[in-house]
């Protein structure tokens, strides 16, 4: 192998350990593991849907009542809504099995062996029908748990002719909605059955798409570029004139050789490709979109950001097993195109230690995105990775002007490594802000970077040296420049400490309400509309919101007060942990023309999705959604629910503006996509301020 530098396989291999469970978890068929089998038992009018359960030896799935904030994922037999039959109580399963789980600090209640869920239904109908419905579960071991798997089923059910139809007045009626890429269905008693109409749905659809489409741009320039910073580092860089030197000295022609490049920057294409693509089918194309509040998922990828960047500072080396490596490398040597294709599978292991962080972090950050965000973002990187090999191959001699490899390589490294450190605080701060836990507010968050990227401009004015680092005459101007720029960005972070408000990180660090001094240190209150002076009055129900506005987080008592004070409702959908909601808030509310308009023209309702803190009990209720009966029991679900409901969509941020009477104002609605600037934001919000006070 003519091209490839030997490195050390040593320690930590986190990554590889996680992608690997993953790999294996998806081979495995989960009724490999747990059998079911449906039957009905019948007496009159009355029926029992009985789903039985036979599961391996040592493999045991969840029980179908869990507490409201339990992290495992319950088995459900849920029945198709049909006029033939109603539900009658909920589904009946024996007691599970009790143990408390150490790593994650809950207990876990599951059923092993033979289990048999049951449904009583009543029958409405005199003829015979068919009942479909779904069965859900997750099998697990000591080891750990496949993914989740559901599948319909169906059953024969005989009539019952003594039973009379169904008095009508008490018929739940079903509402009809398109959400993200499936249908929910929303019960109501005694309501009219209404659909969308075709322009309403088309109107949803394109502000989907629009979304969708903007984001997936997002990750592929993200990953673009990191496939370029991929490049500046000691274990890709010096692969680029070694492997064109070795296709055009052992092609026939010149054409030859930059045939054999281009299909080797091809083979890099799709090996991440591949990645990307079967990180999507594990995982389906809603699940990964829920991770970004996921409060175990955020702590994991905090854990994890930390092991890249100590890797890439020198601590260790994240690598393969060397039997993979030399599997590969054996391979490359039977020549044509195959040879090929395996000489770019051998860079792709060899080059792990650098390129596995920067995919690791690229994967994660398409997690928030969700759908075909990780086969796009592997694409791009993959695309910046391979594309100087095939153009240096069609044009040997623009490698003249390459830089000769040396420490520099090891300082992009180690630069990358205060970035992911830098990152990974991000992920922390989402559980931290979902959980309510005040232990990484906004003042220690930016302490953290002021202290990351001040130890980031020492490394590189020289002050310090990292294990790797070459020994350093003088300061190129590059690197001076990069330490210049670094010390700026500390220097513009210090009065964030105070107050400031950092337009240019916005929605990274968290809000300023999460905060020490939540209206800075100094602060001066603005006069109120209603004062007429320099005081700030209390208003009895709210919180400090966004720019110290006053904002309820209740809808009910936010509309009263509107109604008490004649204005009209601004109401906010939110989230905790939602980056492009900080933006809106930090980047446009505060502006001129537009927090006179927030402070005093309109009363603010912030309605946050992610909020965990669980309802009253008389309060928690059961919605219908996607086929399946939820049960909400959070704050966060129930706003989240409202708003699918009620206005066919479901991303954050999402304005309306609803009048004293809580009916909407016909002035549509505002997002960050959309209104993101100051003159869209203020141009809607007085659109809404002249429809509120027109006859």
């Amino acid at each position: 192998m003519p091209f490839i530098h030997k490195m050390k396989t040593t320690g930590l291999f986190l990554l590889f350990l996680f992608v690997n469970t993953i790999f294996v978890s998806a081979q495995t068929d989960p009724l490999e593991k747990v059998n079911w089998e449906f039957r009905v038992e019948q007496s009159g009018c009355e029926a029992t849907i009985i789903g039985k359960a036979t599961i391996v030896k040592q493999w045991h799935i969840y029980g179908a009542h869990l507490p409201a904030e339990s992290f495992a994922l319950p088995t459900e037999l849920i029945l198709d809504k049909s006029p033939n039959y109603q539900l009658v109580g909920k589904l009946i399963e024996p007691k599970p099995k009790k143990d408390y789980d150490d790593i994650i600090g809950e207990d876990i209640f599951s059923h092993s062996g033979t289990v048999e869920f049951k449904q009583k239904i009543k029958i409405l109908t005199d003829k015979n029908f068919t009942l479909k419905g779904i069965y859900a579960f997750s099998a697990c071991d000591e080891k750990g748990c496949l993914p989740p798997f559901d599948d319909v089923f169906e059953i024969k059910v005989k009539g019952c002719s003594s039973q009379p139809v169904q008095d009508t007045a008490s018929t739940a009626v079903a509402v009809i909605t398109t959400i993200e890429d499936s249908s929910e269905i929303i019960l109501e008693k005694n309501a009219t059955a209404t659909v969308e109409t075709p322009t309403q749905k088309e109107v949803v659809e394109e502000e989907k798409e629009g979304l969708v489409n903007k984001s997936l741009l997002t990750i592929f320039f993200i990953a673009f570029f990191s496939g370029f910073a991929a490049l500046l580092t000691p274990c890709v860089f010096p692969m680029i004139p070694l492997t064109v030197s070795f296709f055009t000295k052992q092609s026939k022609s010149k054409a030859a050789g930059i045939k054999n490049a281009m299909f080797y920057g091809l083979s890099i294409i799709v090996i991440y490709v591949l990645l990307g693509t079967i990180i999507t089918k594990i995982f389906g194309s809603d699940a990964l979109n829920a991770l970004s509040t996921n409060v175990y998922f955020n702590i994991f990828f905090f854990l994890l950001l930390v092991v890249f960047a100590i890797s890439f500072l020198g601590a260790f080396e994240i690598v393969l097993p060397n039997s993979w490596v030399n599997r590969a490398d054996s391979a490359s040597n039977r020549g044509g195109l195959i040879g090929i294709f395996f000489m770019a599978f051998t860079l792709a292991l060899v080059s792990f230690s650098c390129t596995g962080p920067i995919v690791g972090t690229l994967l994660v950050q398409s997690a928030s995105i969700g759908g075909m965000a990780p086969f796009v973002g592997m694409f791009g990187f993959s695309l910046a990775l391979a594309l100087p090999f095939a153009l240096f191959a069609a044009f040997p001699g623009w490698m003249n002007s390459l830089p000769k490899s040396g420490g520099w390589l090891n300082t992009v490294k180690v630069v990358l490594g205060f970035l992911e450190l830098a990152l990974a605080f991000k992920f922390l701060s989402n559980a931290d802000l979902v959980m309510d836990w005040h232990l990484l507010e906004r003042e220690v968050f930016l302490a953290i970077w002021i202290g990351v990227f001040g130890v980031l401009a020492m490394y590189l004015f020289g002050f310090i040296k990292l294990p790797h680092d070459s020994p350093m005459q003088n300061l190129s101007v590059g690197r001076t420049l990069l330490g210049t720029l670094v010390v700026i960005f500390v220097i513009y972070l210090i009065p964030g400490m105070w107050g400031a408000p950092l337009k240019i990180i916005s929605g990274f660090p968290p809000p300023m309400e999460y905060s020490e001094s939540p209206r800075g240190v100094g602060y001066k209150a603005l006069p109120s509309a209603s004062s007429g002076n320099n005081t700030t009055i209390h208003i009895e129900g709210t919180h400090t919101g966004p720019q110290g506005i006053p904002a309820f987080h209740d809808l009910e008592e936010g509309l009263a007060y509107a109604k008490k004070v004649n204005k009209p409702v601004f109401l906010d959908f939110t989230g905790k942990a939602c980056v492009n909601c900080r933006r809106m808030e930090e980047g446009v509310w505060g502006e001129l023309g537009v927090i006179e308009i927030l402070r005093n023209d309109v009363v603010l309702v912030s309605l946050y999705v992610d909020d965990k803190r669980p309802l009253p009990i008389e309060e928690q209720f059961v919605a219908e959604q996607n086929g399946r009966e939820i049960k909400i029991t959070t704050i966060g679900k129930k706003w989240s629910h409202y708003q699918s409901s009620t206005y066919k969509i479901n991303t954050q941020p999402y304005y309306r503006m609803l009048s004293t009477e809580g009916k909407e104002i016909d002035n549509g609605s505002a997002d960050y996509e959309h209104h993101g600037n100051v003159a869209a934001f203020k141009n809607w919000l007085e659109d809404g301020l002249k429809r509120h006070k027109a006859p």
